[in-house]
């Protein structure tokens, strides 16, 4: 099992565009692994794509991915042209995750679309779009999309692996029918290992593989005291939105305290079965994101990494 570390930009540092800038460079000369961006279309953060296409042009090692798209809300023939475009760019250093969204974003409206049948449209939307990053000539032919013509070109001849999304069950069995990975979000190391176990038996069901490689988890970091307001603060408001007998494991999806905690948080993830990992860090400032940053990368990934 290879082990890797990738960064989510900080949260709360909000960061100006020249802060991103020295963020990333810092992040691509201390050897982070990769970097990934969410979807939230109506949120602060940035367009996902546009930054994929902006680190293909600005760094020249790390990877980078998604974390998750969100399918319904894009064309898949222009997602799928886009990621070839920068995969193509980036000499192959391109890893989307793709997701569902949840029901209750703001977004289905904002965008005209409804988070009914949300999962259909969704495995028709990857289906698709794997077909098109994958293939010379392509038919498909689906209740939400209708596709007759040549596969996305220029591409690469390895195709952009596509990871998916999701914490539930209908995740893990879309992971199985169509995934090449699958990334969770804030679970604890035994939910992290039911799910891959998960994921395993329905690839028994379709008769497709997954590299044991390919399973990764997002969590939250902060080095530093366990009693940090921050932190605490940050697993209540995560207990709370959590059934009770379930709040104790809240911490779990948390990577916190010394180097050495830090370390052990996460090989009780790789215990699992993880081995892939995007840590996103809770930071105030731009100055407290390039802390948190050198920090990992002097004191956690040369441990936990192999």
């Amino acid at each position: 099992m290879t082990v890797r570390v990738g960064l989510g930009p900080g949260l709360g540092a909000n960061l100006s565009a020249y802060e991103l800038w020295q963020w990333i460079d810092l992040c691509e000369a201390r050897g982070i692994d990769s970097l990934w961006f969410s979807d939230q279309l109506l949120g602060g953060s940035l367009e996902p794509v546009a930054m994929l296409a902006a680190m293909a042009a600005r760094t020249s090692r790390m990877r980078f991915g998604t974390s998750a798209i969100v399918a319904p809300f894009r064309d898949p023939v222009l997602m799928a042209k886009q990621f070839a475009t920068i995969d193509v760019l980036s000499k192959g250093r391109l890893f989307p995750v793709l997701g569902v969204g949840n029901a209750s974003d703001a977004y289905w409206a904002a965008t005209g679309t409804s988070p009914k049948g949300r999962g259909a449209r969704s495995d028709e939307a990857i289906t698709l779009l794997k077909l098109l990053l994958g293939q010379d000539e392509v038919s498909f032919s689906g209740a939400h999309y209708q596709y007759q013509g040549p596969g996305v070109q220029p591409r690469r001849a390895k195709p952009v692996p596509v990871w998916i999304g999701g914490n539930t069950g209908a995740a893990f069995h879309r992971t199985a029918r169509l995934g090449d990975g699958w990334l969770g979000s804030m679970t604890g190391p035994q939910a992290a290992g039911q799910a891959r176990k998960a994921i395993e038996a329905a690839l028994g069901e379709t008769g497709r593989s997954i590299d044991g490689d390919h399973y990764g988890m997002t969590l939250m970091l902060r080095l530093g005291p366990a009693d940090d307001p921050q932190v605490q603060k940050a697993m209540a408001r995560m207990a709370a939105r959590m059934p009770e007998e379930s709040r104790a494991s809240a911490k779990d999806m948390f990577v916190t305290g010394t180097a050495s905690e830090a370390v052990a948080s996460l090989k009780r993830h790789v215990d699992e079965g993880m081995s892939k990992f995007v840590l996103i860090p809770m930071a105030g400032s731009a100055a407290d994101l390039t802390d948190q940053t050198e920090r990992l990368a002097a004191e956690v990934v040369p441990v936990i990494e192999d």
